[in-house]
């Protein structure tokens, strides 16, 4: 008996952008029932593979084979006909829409030739939820009120309400924590076992040798590995594969001594009802801590409400001795204080403007004069910071929404090295970042702080905030259960205190 033919077939693949060879001959295989995983660097073509697969791009050139048949994805309908879904990494929700409606948005349930709505849809909507795990989601419930793990959830509950053979999942746990990560993996198991097919970008590297069964490794444009074992080849070969070079999972060198100065950053009894108990916490130049618990531990709250974005319901926040007016992200930004959020697409870049605007916008009053913008000082200004953080290209008139991941983030935080911030809050900083480019971004966050730079830190990949912080503060549920240098924790330790829900006996919980 013929063995059966791969369940996708996409040959010699190629599609060129205006000045740009996105995909050069690409070739991908993917069997019935297998997680195939697509590897590369931001910039590599996997955005633009996995679109030639949802049909949202024709391709200049290859062939598509579906079960040993030639198709062609003329739209994102007909490759959901087929029996494809997609869930991009920007998910494509709307806010202003029920859960129910948006999972079935574009193929309403019908009964006798009627648009089926009420009860039907939101039971149809709620059986998926259940499905995945989550049958606390309330189908009735707007998706804009939704948190970014919930409507993570909403998106994939959309692509399981079509009849699909091949589900597409770019970046899926990138706004999970770690049980949500165990739920996820769990549904792809059942998915897999009943015979369709998964298609997984990740830039976490223990995810995919964990899930996946073979990888594809792209690099600009070039399928340069195709069909490799996920769990049995080294990570050092693929890093070598995506990037061009070996690079070392080594953190920057913390420094060895650091004179104790006084805290730039003082926090005293700060809280917010519901949020996060009362935090101290003292921040000293040159001084890297951070903050690590589960999504929900409270961790990007603390930061928000230092920064001024939230108003406390207790304590007060002090820079060099003199305190915060609370609740103002004017005054904090005024103190010294820079914020990188987690959202940084949606909170701090204005994706069509040029990198030169978004690096210059906290520091306008410099370049502003009797109601006149100094353009040439601007452009002057914003050129040296991103000169300084090894920015790529080297064109601040770029529009900074076609940078890659890595670029955007230095972007943000250029911003803050021209405004000559003393304490840079960081909120998921490498969210979305590819390998090589997390290497360049912990050096670069590492010189800012030996330069004299204070550094608040969340993370909720436990090795980075142990890889890069001088000291951790553990949080759960709102409240610091522990709190220590950290050469002296581990990964499993730190996950032992989160999931523990207690201090540990003995150790305070506030630290300072």
């Amino acid at each position: 008996m013929a063995p059966e033919p791969p369940l996708l077939t996409m040959s010699g693949i190629t599609k060129s952008f205006p000045g740009v060879r996105a995909l050069d001959g690409v070739d991908l295989d993917v069997q019935a029932g297998e997680v195939h995983c697509l590897l590369g660097q931001n910039g590599a073509g996997k955005s633009t593979l996995i679109k030639v697969l949802a049909g949202a791009h024709q391709p200049d050139d290859g062939t598509i084979g579906w079960r040993g048949e030639p198709v062609t994805l003329r739209s994102p309908i007909a490759a959901m006909r087929l029996g494809i879904a997609t869930i991009y990494q920007e998910l494509d929700l709307v806010e202003g829409l029920s859960v129910a409606e948006n999972v079935h948005l574009g193929h309403e349930p019908t009964a006798a030739g009627f648009v089926v709505r009420g009860k039907a849809a939101k039971a149809s909507a709620a059986a998926l939820l259940k499905r995945l795990g989550h049958p606390e989601i309330d189908p009735a419930r707007l998706v804009g009120d939704l948190s970014a793990a919930q409507r993570q959830i909403v998106s994939m509950a959309r692509a399981l309400s079509h009849d699909v053979r091949l589900i597409v999942m770019d970046e899926p746990s990138a706004a999970l924590d770690p049980d949500e990560v165990d739920n996820l993996f769990r549904i792809v198991g059942d998915l897999t076992a009943d015979g369709v097919a998964v298609v997984y970008i990740s830039h976490r590297l223990e995810e995919i040798r964990r899930i996946g069964d073979r990888v594809t490794v792209l690099k600009d444009g070039r399928a340069v590995a195709g069909g490799l074992p996920a769990r049995s080849t080294p990570t050092r070969e693929v890093v070598a594969l995506m990037t061009g070079r070996n690079v070392e999972y080594l953190f920057p060198d913390r420094p060895r001594a650091r004179p104790p100065g006084d805290p730039v950053l003082t926090v005293q009894g700060l809280s917010r009802q519901g949020e996060f108990a009362p935090l101290d916490l003292e921040l000293r130049p040159g001084e890297i801590v951070g903050l690590a618990g589960l999504v929900g531990s409270g961790r990007s709250e603390i930061l928000e409400t230092i920064y001024g974005a939230r108003r406390p319901t207790t304590g007060r926040v002090s820079v060099n001795g003199r305190p915060l007016r609370t609740g103002s992200v004017r005054a904090a930004v005024r103190a010294g204080l820079g914020l990188a959020p987690e959202e940084r697409k949606a909170q701090a870049l204005l994706m069509l403007e040029s990198v030169t605007r978004n690096v210059s916008v906290s520091s306008m009053s410099r370049f502003a004069h009797g109601g006149w913008i100094d353009r040439r000082a601007e452009r002057g200004a914003a050129r040296a910071a991103t000169r300084e953080l090894s920015l790529r290209p080297d064109n601040p008139a770029v529009p900074v929404g076609t940078l890659s991941g890595g670029n955007q983030q230095k972007a943000v935080l250029a911003r803050w090295l021209l405004r000559g911030c003393r304490v840079l809050l960081l909120d998921e900083p490498t969210r979305g970042v590819d390998v090589g480019a997390r290497a360049e971004l912990y050096a670069v966050i590492r010189r800012l702080a030996d330069e004299g730079l204070a550094v608040l830190l969340v993370s909720s990949e436990v090795p980075e905030v142990l890889g890069l912080a001088d000291r951790v503060l553990v949080l759960r549920e709102g409240r610091v259960v522990h709190t220590a240098p950290a050469r002296d924790l581990d990964e499993h330790r730190v996950l032992d205190l989160v999931l523990e829900g207690s201090p540990v006996a003995g150790e305070e919980s506030p630290a300072s």
